[in-house]
């Protein structure tokens, strides 16, 4: 009887002991997670401010953008107006050696050029007359700005009758010829009255 008795405690404690072990919550549970107060503050990872009405910066413009940006009252087709007409003026009278049409019309180093061309042809006794006998196609090519300096390539295509003597005396050789030119004007936008004036002369494709 003894003996079934401490079988029965034997029996009670090793029951005992495997319940603890069992029992026991193994791990994090749901449970254990911690409940936020409804009020509480919602905790972020630390992050750099975000502005959402931060500026971006623009591009600056460029082109005809970026000289009307710098000369409000710039309108394209009164410029390619003006530059149609000082083609003509400055062609006729490179032809006819008129100096006087064309110093204000070019720049010093335009004006240069051009009297060395006309100075050769005088010395040689040539004579040249040219005729433009419809205005001449004209398109922006090119815009820039530099400080106050502006500068704007027009192509130019023309239908040109020019006339050539090699003296007075000589008969005049007339021939028409076609013309595909990229001319740079610029303007110093620091005058007031400043014009527009030819900055250089180069060959183009037709």
């Amino acid at each position: 009887m003894l003996q079934l008795i401490l079988l029965a405690v034997v029996a009670a404690l090793a029951l005992f002991q495997l319940y603890a072990v069992l029992g026991r919550r193994l791990g994090r549970q749901a449970e254990d997670r911690a409940v936020r107060a409804p009020n509480a503050p919602q905790l972020r990872r630390a992050g750099p401010p975000l502005a959402s009405d931060a500026a971006i910066p623009d591009e600056p413009p460029e082109g005809l953008a970026a000289v009307r940006a710098r000369d409000p009252g710039f309108e394209p087709q009164v410029f390619l107006s003006t530059v149609r007409t000082a083609y003509r003026s400055i062609v006729t009278a490179y032809a006819a050696g008129d100096r006087e049409v064309l110093k204000p019309l070019l720049t010093p180093d335009v004006m240069a050029g051009f009297e060395t061309g006309m100075a050769e042809r005088e010395a040689a006794g040539r004579q040249e007359g040219v005729e433009i006998p419809h205005p001449p196609r004209s398109d922006v090519e090119a815009a820039e700005v530099d400080g106050d300096r502006v500068r704007i390539v027009v192509r130019f295509l023309a239908e040109l009758m020019q006339t050539t003597r090699d003296s007075a005396e000589a008969e005049p050789h007339v021939f028409d010829r076609r013309t595909a030119e990229l001319w740079t004007f610029e303007r110093d936008l620091s005058d007031r009255e400043g014009a527009w004036r030819l900055a250089g002369v180069d060959a183009a494709e037709a």
